[in-house]
């Protein structure tokens, strides 16, 4: 009886054993044959426009520091910080008493010129002398001229008075501040690096689009004024000139602007921005692209960003199928299943 019992016992232990281990086994295959599960979306090519974006800060087209050559008193300051001015309009009178003494001077050179030149005309004077005469002249109308121009001073420009440094009264020296700084703002510039491959894509003429974070939402038209003829070794771009009419003056030096150029169209991939994977630690770009019942990973350059869309320079095929969702169980060569 006991030795009856002993066999029932052993299979009972095999049974559950057996049991046991189909479980497991069939557990272990369930989990072997799970696919990671991801959506697809087919990917097409397009024309898209290749347009680069700077950054710029807005620059007076010209600008000129008002100060006289030699130290001396101001007398009189006619402008201030603000006012419009225009070519050869009187800005700053400085103290006069040395004009006025050259101008005595000078009046007495043209009173000797013209004795010796009569003496001449009658043979009373001789070649050299009336040459000299003539010599010294010039030099003291020479001499006035510069000192009136450093006594009155103008505006060489039509613009804006943007800084005053001085007022009337106050002595001027030549180590110190100019007295006025005037800037040509009709029209302003702007200057901007382009990377080196737009080198023959860029033209004098060409039109451009400037945004001002100061006018939100407001586009101004601009045109490329210069190109300068060399590229940088180091950064590998190359400076442009973009001018800005600004008729209405509403654009003002310092502004923090935003410059797009159109260099034509290409003709690339597009693809939703839910298919671009960033490599950790990395600034490498992928997409998990389906062929077969797998995927590939695929390193792409990215182009512009168009709202939910990317352009691929390169890196995926048109009509590829890409993974833009599911992509966090994803490996190179990894099976999928594909869900709507």
């Amino acid at each position: 009886m006991k030795k009856s019992f002993q066999i029932a016992a052993v299979l009972v232990a095999a049974m559950l054993g057996a049991c046991s281990g189909g479980e497991k086994k069939e557990a272990e295959n369930a989990v072997v044959s799970e696919k990671p599960t991801v959506k697809l979306a087919t990917v097409n090519s397009r024309d898209v426009e290749q347009v680069g974006e700077y950054t710029a800060t807005v620059e007076a087209e010209a600008k000129n520091n008002i100060a006289p050559t030699a130290p001396g008193r101001i007398s009189q300051i006619f402008v201030e910080v603000g006012d419009y001015v225009r070519k050869g309009q009187k800005l700053v009178q400085m103290d006069a008493a040395n004009l006025t003494q050259m101008k005595l001077q000078l009046d007495n050179q043209e009173k000797e010129f013209n004795r010796v030149d009569e003496l001449y005309k009658v043979g009373g004077a001789s070649k050299s002398e009336w040459d000299a005469a003539k010599t010294n002249l010039d030099v003291r109308r020479s001499s006035y001229e510069n000192l009136l121009e450093n006594t009155q001073l103008v505006s060489p420009l039509n613009g804006v008075v943007t800084a005053r440094n001085f007022d009337n009264g106050d002595l001027y020296t030549s180590t110190q501040m100019p007295v006025l700084v005037v800037e040509q703002i009709t029209p302003v510039k702007l200057m901007v690096n382009v990377s080196e491959p737009n080198f023959p894509k860029v033209t004098k003429g060409m039109p451009v689009t400037v945004k001002l974070d100061v006018y939100e939402g407001e586009e101004f038209e601009g045109k490329v004024s210069l190109v300068y003829p060399t590229i940088d070794a180091a950064t590998h771009t190359f400076p442009v000139e973009v001018i800005l009419a600004n008729a209405n003056q509403r654009v003002r030096p310092g502004m923090f602007a935003r410059v797009t150029m159109n260099f034509g169209t290409k003709n690339h991939v597009v693809v939703p921005d839910q298919a671009i994977v960033k490599r950790a630690g990395s600034g490498d770009r992928f997409v998990y692209v389906y062929n077969n019942g797998k995927v590939s990973y695929n390193k792409v350059e990215l182009g512009r960003r168009l709202d939910t869309e990317y352009e691929l320079v390169s890196g995926v095929e048109n009509n590829a199928q890409v993974v833009i969702a599911g992509q966090t169980r994803l490996a190179d060569g990894v099976e999928v299943e594909v869900i709507q």
